[in-house]
């Protein structure tokens, strides 16, 4: 090779390998992100082991535990594929949501105004509710779970679905796009070890939903009225209205103006207003609801 082209070539090579680095450690990165506080992260130390027996029977000559450990390898690849299926799921989902970021829908941002609303009288009057918005992924399966409605979304159906006294309170409202497609609809339980223990079932589920969909989980607890969120399998409690109002428009791609948040001053005016107007919201505010958190 010439002299003068031994420069060029080096310096090609060299930025293609840092490149390379480079890619490697997002994958990697993003891999760990994506396993933090799961069922998976223990899983992980096993597989860490695995690896560190099959290194040294290969160095310390180890025949018998080296034919062992290479005759079972193969089968160890299909036996991750399944033991780590919910987080391959969920992170080919993220992907997809990612890359067909450009044809989101404005219907499926214009859901949450009246959720917010509603969700600021159920925690004034403690009333349990699981909200769940469908987003990419479809929740066709736990639909067909619970009753059909596939109803105009507003603020007077949902307070009427969670009254207590109404027999579709139990259970998740599923959200697509601007309609009530269920009620009472059965959600998966998340099994994370690291939970907490004050997490209640509604809680779990919301958790649950959102580990193997994209969904976004809105929660009212009926022992504390404390609003939550659950989103990719993490939940973010003690919102306050204002706060939740923020995270679903950043979620749903939604400008939302601070002027129109809700208050507790609207509470006030819904009691002036005349008794033949709006019956679900003058009977929810004087309801308690059971407490089977």
């Amino acid at each position: 090779m010439m002299p003068w082209l031994v420069g060029p070539h080096i310096s090609m090579i060299a930025a293609i390998s840092i490149l390379d680095i480079i890619l490697v450690a997002i994958l990697i990165y993003q891999f760990l992100v994506l396993v933090r506080g799961t069922r998976a992260a223990p899983m992980l130390v096993g597989v860490a082991a695995l690896g560190l027996a099959f290194y040294f029977a290969r160095r310390g000559d180890l025949r018998t535990l080296n034919w062992l450990l290479s005759t079972l390898l193969p089968y160890v690849v299909f036996a991750l594929i399944v033991v780590f299926q919910s987080e391959i799921r969920h992170a080919l989902a993220n992907l997809g949501s990612r890359i067909s970021l450009m044809r989101s829908s404005s219907s499926v941002a214009d859901v949450y105004d009246d959720i917010v609303l509603a969700a600021n009288l159920f925690s004034q009057n403690q009333t349990g509710a699981l909200i769940v918005i469908e987003r990419e992924i479809g929740l066709r399966t736990y639909i067909e779970s619970g009753v059909s409605l596939d109803a105009r979304l507003s603020y007077d159906l949902l307070a009427t679905i969670f009254r207590p006294s109404a027999p579709l309170h139990d259970g998740a409202v599923i959200v697509q796009r601007d309609r009530i497609a269920a009620a009472a609809c059965f959600l998966p339980l998340s099994m994370n070890p690291v939970l907490s223990t004050q997490l209640g079932t509604r809680h779990r589920a919301a958790i649950g939903i959102t580990e193997e969909t994209d969904a976004v989980a809105v929660i009212i607890s009926e022992e504390t009225g404390t609003i939550s969120m659950a989103v990719a399998g993490s939940i973010e409690r003690e919102l306050t209205v204002e706060r939740l109002r923020e995270r679903l428009s950043a979620l749903l791609r939604r400008y939302a103006p601070t002027a129109t948040l809700p208050s507790p001053v609207e509470e006030s005016f819904i009691e002036d207003e005349p008794p033949s107007s709006h019956p679900s919201r003058r009977q929810d505010a004087a309801l308690r609801p059971e407490r089977n958190d």
